[in-house]
């Protein structure tokens, strides 16, 4: 599996998401997909504490125990846990969550540590400032961001170079060819500022699979037919006929190239600069059978384009207006 430099870090370009492991997926099972992932020359794994109220952190650690020099292993902070209890990302609880994480993964330090999502609870300087303090510590080997939004993004990363803080080199934020929202200024701005972005929900939580269908209701069990109308994976968001037709597309591809739907739609993320790893959160160890072949398949500039038709991103101001009346596209590649 190919390899890419993610500031400090050397990551292969498929991210393994743990965050059911111990849970929906056995811890047999998922010590077992763990293996087949290294095996096909992965080396990158996301959990973060609220998965399982700690217990993916618990069902690493016995793995790690045996593999720890073999893996990048990034974890996250912010959501409602027992230990530390709370959430949020004041200081002091930002500290405990960091050791509670090291001593449930049985690790020394954390090489990716990200904040889970915005608290507007907290000042946005003391979290940075936090954060910092964690790196200068040894505990933790680099920072980043999930789920803000690119003014916050960007107001952060200009405090972090003003302080001579540590810096976030990774944003996760949702990304997919049924969610392509983070197209129209997350990703300008990651490549400007030179952030690498891991996407969680590449897949569309399932939905980049062809399990679904148009004309019958969502398998029982499935993200969606348990989704409330609340959920990022809901039907009414989800179950939409351009979403569908990116479906048919990536399926008449796969048939083309010999892959799976999901391969497909992960070697078309793979292509958008500045895209380091989608992070894949297979249930079971055939869903990441499904998947491995994702870096080695290549793309066409006509397959791209036939992928992305069906459903761009949404039509913004000011980019559109900006676009269309005065001709500026990549606004990223303004002169600074």
């Amino acid at each position: 599996m190919e390899t890419t430099s993610l500031g400090p870090l050397t990551v292969t370009r498929l991210c393994l998401g743990t965050m059911l492991m111990g849970g929906k997926t056995p811890v047999k099972e998922s010590h077992q997909m763990l293996d087949r992932y290294v095996e096909a020359g992965g080396n990158f794994l996301d959990t973060a504490d609220v998965y399982g109220d700690g217990e993916s952190e618990r069902t690493l650690a016995p793995w790690l125990a045996q593999h720890r020099d073999e893996v990048v292993v990034a974890t996250k902070v912010r959501m409602p846990v027992s230990d530390p209890p709370g959430e949020g990302l004041a200081p002091d609880r930002i500290r405990a969550a960091c050791d509670a994480s090291l001593q449930r993964l049985g690790i020394d330090v954390i090489d990716l540590y990200q904040v889970h999502a915005p608290d507007p609870e907290t000042p946005l300087e003391e979290t940075l400032e936090a954060l910092d303090g964690l790196v200068k510590a040894g505990k933790v080997r680099a920072l980043g961001a999930s789920n803000f939004p690119a003014w916050l993004l960007a107001w952060a990363v200009a405090t972090q170079d003003r302080e001579g803080w540590s810096p976030f080199i990774s944003l996760q934020p949702q990304y997919s060819l049924v969610e392509r929202s983070a197209e129209v200024e997350l990703l300008p701005f990651c490549r400007a500022a030179g952030i690498g972005v891991i996407p969680w929900g590449p897949l569309g939580a399932g939905f980049l699979t062809g399990k679904y269908s148009r004309d019958t209701d969502p398998p029982p069990g499935s993200r969606m037919a348990n989704a409330g109308d609340e959920i990022e994976e809901a039907r009414h968001r989800r179950a939409i006929e351009r979403n569908f037709l990116v479906v048919d597309e990536a399926e008449a591809i796969a048939g083309d190239h010999g892959a799976t739907i999901a391969e497909v739609a992960l070697a078309w993320l793979l292509g958008v600069e500045p895209v380091v790893a989608p992070i894949v959160g297979p249930r079971t160890f055939e869903q990441l059978e499904g998947v491995l072949g994702a870096t080695e398949l290549k793309l066409s500039d006509e397959e791209r384009a036939r992928l992305a038709a069906p459903a761009p991103p949404p039509p913004m101001y000011p980019q559109r207006m900006l676009a269309e009346q005065i001709g500026l596209g990549e606004l990223a590649t303004l002169k600074r």
